[in-house]
Formats: C-alpha cells, structure tokens, sequence
C-alpha cells in the first residue's frame, strides 16, 4: 500500500474514530457484561471484583440512556432526571442476584455468576474476545477500554474491506468507498458493541482476503486463511464451522462449474477447500472433545428464556414452528422497507459480475449470517445477521467498478491505431496559411482566389 491511500485509509479511520465519542457508554448488551467479567476475571481480579466493576459498568451506562431518553421525551422532559434512581436500583437488584449465587457456591469459571451455570457455560468456552479487551481494560478501565476496543476492532474491519478490494482488483477510490460503507452502515454500529460481532466480522474479512490472495496466486496466504479461522474459533467455534463449511460449499461449487466448462479447478481452489474441510473437521472434533454447550443446550436456550424456564419435551417441534413464523415476519418486514434487499441484491450482483469466483466465496460468507439466525430466531436480535451485510459493503464498490472507467489521452485511440505521424504541411513565412507553389498566370488574367 502506497503513502498517499494509506492516509486516506487513516484518515476515515480517524474520522470515524471521533464521531464515536458521542456514544461512549450505552452500547452494551446483557450478553456484554459476560464478556467484560471474563476479561476482569483474565486480568487477575476475583469472583467479587470482577462483578462489582461490571456491575457499576453496566448500571451506569443503564442510567446514562435513561437520562438521555428522558431529556427528549416531550412528555416527560420536565420531570426530574430518573437516571440516578434508575442506577440505584440496577445495582441494588444486581448486588442481590450476584451476590446469592456467589454464597451458594456458584464461582468456577471465569464469568461472574449473573445466571445460572448452565448459561454461563455458553460464554466460557469463548476465550478469544475477554483476551482481546484485557489489555484496553487493563490500561484504560473499564468504560474507555471498551469503547477503544471497539474502535480499534471496527476500524480493522474497515482497513481488511480495503484490502480485500483492492486485491480483488477495484481502484483506490472505491475501495475506499468500501471502508467507508462498513463505518456507515450497520456493520459499523454492529462492531462497536461489546459484543464477538466486530471480532467475528474482521476475522471473517481477513479469511476472504486470504481467499482472494490465493485465488490471485499467492499460495502463501492459504495460512492466513487457517489462522484466521483458529482465532475464530476462540472467538465463537459455531461461526468457525459455518464459515468453513459454508465456503467449503462454494469452493466445490466453483470447481463443479470449472469442471463442466471443460477448465482445470485449479491449485488455488484445491487448496483453498482442503483448508475449509480440515478446519470443519477440526471444529466439530473440538467441540466434542472438549465440554462445549450441545446443539440441544443450545435450543433450550432458546426456548426457556436463557434456561429460567423449564426444558421443552418438543423442543425441535417448537423450534421448527418458530423458525417459520420468524422468516414469515423477517419477509414481511423487509418486503415493506426493502432497502436492505436492494442493496443485498446490487452486492451480489457487483460481486459476481466482477469477478464470479470471489462473488461465490462473498455469498458463502454472508450465508453464514443466515446460519447464525436460523439457529437462533428471535426477531428482536439483528446483530446476529449482520454478516449477510457484507454483500453491500464490498459487492457495491465491485458493482461501481464495472461502470468506472481510466481516462485516455486521445478519446478516439482505434483511430490512430497503426498510423504513422502526418508531415506538417510547409507554410507561409507568417505561420498562417499553406504555401502554394508558384504558378504562371497569363498577362492580363486576375489570379485565383484564397483557398
């Protein structure tokens, strides 16, 4: 990467950086505070220690949100500020909870015990995002820690969009346009959460641009490609298994169409699928080797409200009918502000118009949004989707690339193909006009007009 689109890689990186001091606290998710508690508890602070600084955390960002709602709301606004009550009584109801299952014996693993073991054992086998905030809460604490973490996590998802684009060959501009539609558009929000979503997108960004650098001929980069799938597997493993398994898919996909059009696979595509199958493999043989939560612990999450509830007998009967009402909904929702199915379907278009086999591997990527969603539907958690938005943010600028075309210095070249250089014709001693020979005129005739 040269100087000059390296600053302006930086530069919308700087700048996305500062609009995001307008939000620093109130991005978090019940789900955050599982994560921050492991990161404390990574950094050497006890059972106790780690649930009083996230608990103070996640209040205080409570109160902060409830202040800003109530200075907006016209009814209301006049009223007292219910922040401070409301972070009162978050910490007096946390302290309660916490605290009874702390004496009940309720302390192994790393996450402070905000719900049962049985829940907690969803986040414990999720290693890799608590290690990427230790150092940020260790040196900032804990509300600048996880805002910086959340900008440095977002602003590297960014920088892959630009490389992954210009590998695939797209001019400066656009794929600086690129990096630009990952800060603006919910991918962007997304990642800054304290949340695996911003890590698991990054990860996913810098497979596909491993993909792209083999399909491209730099063999090498197949081991990007397998450490990037590693470390997502610390990160979340079912998004390393979809991500394997569904690129596996369109790798196969690629060479089955190569194969019909009578053209060799290719090294690159047979590599690229033995490093999608070994990693599938590896994942599923992890998971069941080491105690990772099952797939029907992970269904009656789902349906028992986070295990507050009894087990469902028909689990799967439930979930099947619930997996149609939701995409029954998510249809009709889209259907009636159907900007994301646009931009959807021109990501998708740009991509495989520019280059099929990449567009392939994008669409394999975003499935995995799909995945994630199906394997949980609830309507009201969006993020879970979020990979699908990754279409319109690299597949737009390859779409705007097929219409952008270099200037050239002559607007006609096929006409000048082959032709060798006209003499100028000799002209008169003022420059002006061409030099005729010299003519006799009969005596007495008038000489000819200029020409």
């Amino acid at each position: 990467m040269s100087a000059r689109p390296a600053a302006w890689v930086l530069f919308l990186a700087a700048l996305f950086g500062c609009l995001q001091l307008a939000n620093v606290t109130g991005r978090d998710t019940p789900d955050s505070r599982n994560y921050l508690s492991y990161a404390l508890s990574l950094g050497g602070a006890d059972k106790e220690e780690a649930a009083g600084r996230t608990i103070a955390y996640v209040c205080a960002s409570r109160a902060e949100t409830a202040s800003r709602n109530h200075s907006v709301d016209v009814r209301r606004f006049r009223a007292p500020d219910p922040g401070p009550g409301i972070r009162d009584e978050c910490r007096g109801y946390y302290d309660w909870s916490v605290g009874r299952r702390l004496a009940a014996g309720q302390t192994s693993g790393w996450t402070a015990p905000f719900m049962s073991e049985r829940f907690m054992r969803i986040f414990e086998v999720r290693p890799g995002y608590p290690l990427l905030l230790l150092p940020f809460v260790t040196v900032l604490g804990v509300t600048w820690g996880l805002w910086a973490a959340g900008v440095v996590v977002t602003v590297v998802g960014g920088a892959l969009v630009f490389l992954v684009l210009r590998t695939v060959g797209v001019p400066v501009g656009l794929a600086l346009t690129g990096q630009a539609l990952y800060y603006v558009l919910p991918t962007g929000a997304t990642a800054m959460r304290p949340m695996t979503e911003g890590t698991m997108m990054a990860l996913t960004l810098a497979v596909l641009w491993g993909c792209a650098l083999v399909l491209r001929g730099r063999a090498g980069a197949a081991g990007l490609v397998g450490v990037s799938l590693a470390l997502l597997f610390t990160v979340k493993h079912s998004q390393a298994l979809f991500l394997s398994v569904c690129l596996a898919g369109g790798l196969c996909l690629i060479g089955l169409h190569r194969r019909r059009a009578g053209r060799p696979v290719g090294a690159a595509v047979k590599t690229l699928l033995k490093v999608m199958v070994g990693a599938a493999v590896g994942v599923m043989l992890l998971t069941r080797l080491l105690p990772y939560p099952s797939e029907s612990d992970s269904l009656q999450d789902l349906l028992t409200d986070h295990f507050n509830r009894p087990d469902r007998e028909r689990a799967w009967w439930e979930f099947f009918h619930l997996e149609l009402n939701f995409w029954m909904e998510w249809l009709r929702r889209q259907f009636g502000e159907p900007l994301f199915l646009t931009l959807l379907v021109a990501g998708g278009w740009g991509a495989l118009r520019r280059w099929p086999a990449f567009g392939v591997l994008l669409a394999a990527a975003a499935g995995t949004g799909v995945l994630s969603i199906a394997a949980h539907p609830d309507i009201a958690i969006d993020r879970l989707m979020v990979m699908v938005w990754l279409v319109p943010v690299v597949g737009v600028p390859l779409l705007l690339a097929e219409f952008h075309r270099p200037r050239r210095p002559y607007p006609f070249p096929s006409l000048t193909q082959g032709l060798r250089p006209r003499t100028p014709a000799p002209q008169t001693p003022e420059g002006l006009k061409t030099a005729r020979p010299a003519t006799t005129i009969p005596h007495g005739q008038p000489s000819p007009p200029d020409a």
